[in-house]
């Protein structure tokens, strides 16, 4: 049983293959049964236990995003399933391991398929669902941008907008254990105190709203804490060019996501006179320019963090695949602090 879309041609696009999957034209998924295919030779037949919803699933939903699978597809590209079955030829797992999607565009959205052996990668059990479910993206974007583009010290600084985000929370938790110190920037809210205390709660040293990182008294921060060489752009828009304001010279702002749907916007000053420089972040990119065994690494890294407690999922609403239109209104309604996980 899998989430599929209608068949019709991209504008829309969603998910990929599954006994159980959701499919949508306009965010107008359907579940359906699928024929489960046999068990080849270097197969895995895995059961799925939890997938998330990112915002790059409903964008690749609505035809929005440089990957788009051929319809009809199951949605999902994030998830953590368990081993059923195994073909004569696979060497690497066994039935009873845990094990997540290595690429994007598998389709997650399901109860269970037939993937072969190269489409995933086994993670350890000992960690918790929710880890294990939303580990392959949000923690491996917020690691890779803390850790490539900059050369940061313990002590350094690193500003970011989108801080509630699952990448800003897993920026917070990466940062505060490789010693970094955060500058946070979220937007007004009416349970701004509760949010605030959350993200400190998770390692951040400074939260600051959008209308608060304009104001001249922003730069009483940076008498405290060293004005930071790296920012962390997953908004765009008057946010991101309020980032580059505060970078340090010969600072690196990264892009990686554009919520607000507007570009970024540079000072020909700030780039002149300060040396600043855009970068951008696709973590599927990153997977096409590295080895499979050097991401299965930044698994492992990552799940060392979470067994040390210095990395937890964030907060997640577990939904039953059969509420699936539920959890994905839930999940495009503005200040949703919760990530939405589809359970099997």
């Amino acid at each position: 049983m899998g989430l599929l879309p209608p068949p019709t041609p991209h504008p829309p696009s969603p998910p990929g293959p599954g006994r159980s999957s959701m499919g949508t034209t306009e965010i107008q998924p359907r579940l359906k049964n699928l024929e489960l295919a046999a068990v080849g030779g270097s197969d895995v037949h895995v059961k799925m236990l939890a997938a998330p919803i990112n915002p790059s699933d409903i964008n690749m939903i609505q035809g929005n995003y440089s990957l788009l699978p051929k319809l009809p597809a199951v949605g999902g590209n994030e998830g953590v399933g368990q081993v059923v079955a195994v073909g004569s030829n696979v060497t690497r797992l066994k039935p009873g391991d845990w094990v997540i999607p290595a690429n994007a565009g598998v389709g997650t959205w399901r109860t269970e398929a037939v993937f072969s052996e190269e489409a995933l990668i086994g993670v350890p059990s000992d960690i918790p669902l929710q880890s294990a479910a939303t580990l392959s993206v949000n923690p491996c974007t917020a690691y890779r941008m803390l850790v490539d583009f900059e050369q940061l010290q313990p002590g350094d600084s690193v500003i970011q907008n989108a801080s509630n985000s699952g990448v800003g929370q897993a920026v917070i938790q990466i940062a505060a254990a490789l010693g970094l110190r955060t500058i946070n920037v979220v937007r007004e809210r009416p349970d701004i105190q509760k949010l605030t205390d959350r993200l400190k709660s998770l390692g951040a040293e400074h939260i600051i709203t959008e209308e608060e990182l304009r104001r001249p008294e922003m730069k009483n921060i940076f008498k405290d804490v060293p004005q930071p060489r790296l920012a962390l752009n997953g908004v765009g828009g008057k946010s991101s060019t309020e980032l580059l304001r505060q970078l340090a010279p010969g600072g690196t702002m990264v892009t990686y996501g554009g919520m607000a749907k507007q570009p970024v916007i540079a000072s020909v000053s700030l780039l002149i006179f300060k040396d600043l420089k855009l970068r951008g972040f696709w973590l599927s990119q990153w997977k096409n320019n590295h080895s499979p065994d050097q991401f299965k690494a930044l698994i492992l890294t990552l799940c060392d963090l979470i067994r040390r407690g210095q990395l937890a999922a964030p907060t997640c609403t577990e939904v039953p695949l059969q509420d699936y239109q539920h959890a994905l209104e839930a999940s495009m309604k503005p200040f949703v602090s919760s990530k939405q996980i589809l359970t099997m």
